[in-house]
């Protein structure tokens, strides 16, 4: 099969190609998926996940890619739940071969069923943001309507996906941005937009619950902003203050088939809509990985047609 591997870690963006691999073996509990479409994280190239194994060795040549979408191929031994030919979406395993070729080995616990009139191109871009954003909001911060949201990025793949979230929820939604988003956070829903390149961080005033994609001193400077008993969940790296009387939590995102299902259905219904920007065939993919072809929103992989 074809797939995108890299095989040197020195080589950064220069090692990633395609290459010709063996078909995935399916172990115990897993499913082999045809991939249709594919989604990555540019940052991928920098996690040890992608070049050794939950033991510490080596595994290159490795195939990138966490999230996709496709049709079930093979079951292993004892895997229920999944069959052969069933439309599926989901997250790969960070320490297994990922999204980026023609087959993938995942576990069937990672995948959720995938309604037929969902396109492949739009699921593949939601497991890991959309993910992402249920976990903060409904696992880490118990968001209930009428609080105040407080979210960072509105113009990438998480903070889009958490605005239309919230919105559901029903809170009040305070996003930030660049510039260039501000037409972007009105079709979303937010109620007010700070450009933080000209506004200042503070204008947005208390809120129960940041979200925050970038770190560093924004992340420091909002917890200012999270009034007594809020809580400010970060991705991108462990807080090093926290709020006076609140919660700072940090967490890596995790597969849940059940929360899987229940962004489909939001997918299904026209509740959800994932930002993609650009769609590349799986040939072109050694390409997107560079940090000059970023665009805002997802850019996902066409592996194969529908």
């Amino acid at each position: 099969m074809r797939a995108i591997t890299v095989q040197d870690r020195e080589a950064g963006v220069g090692g990633v190609s395609l290459t010709e691999l063996p078909y995935p073996h399916a172990a115990e509990n897993d499913v082999v998926v045809q991939v249709h479409a594919a989604g990555f994280t540019r940052g991928e190239l920098d996690w040890p996940g992608t070049w050794t194994d939950r033991a510490g060795r080596d595994r290159t040549p490795s195939v990138p890619g966490h999230e996709l979408s496709g049709v079930v191929a093979g079951l292993g031994y004892g895997t229920t739940g999944l069959t052969v030919g069933q439309r599926v979406f989901g997250l790969t395993d960070w320490a297994r071969n990922g999204s980026l070729a023609e087959y993938a080995a995942v576990e069937a616990r990672n995948l959720a069923p995938l309604p037929t009139d969902v396109d492949h191109v739009t699921a593949a871009a939601l497991p890991i943001s959309g993910l992402t954003a249920w976990q903060a909001f409904f696992d880490h911060a118990h968001l209930k309507a009428g609080q105040t949201v407080l979210i960072h990025g509105i113009g990438g793949a998480v903070g889009s996906v958490a605005v239309q979230l919230a919105r559901e929820a029903g809170a009040h939604i305070i996003g930030t941005g660049r510039a260039s988003d501000r037409d972007l956070a009105g079709s979303l829903g937010v109620h007010k937009f700070l450009d933080l390149d000209g506004e200042k961080l503070e204008d947005a005033g208390e809120v129960d619950v940041v979200l925050d994609v970038i770190g560093g001193e924004i992340r420091d400077r909002s917890t200012a902003l999270v009034r007594p008993g809020g809580t400010l969940v970060t991705i991108a790296d462990p807080p090093t203050i926290h709020p006076r009387a609140g919660r700072a939590i940090f967490f890596v995102v995790e597969p849940n088939r059940e929360q899987l299902t229940q962004l489909a259905v939001r997918l299904h219904d026209g509740r959800l809509t994932p930002l993609v920007t650009t769609v590349r065939p799986l040939t072109d993919a050694p390409a997107a990985f560079s940090p000059e072809g970023s665009t805002r929103g997802r850019t996902i992989i066409k592996v194969t047609t529908d």
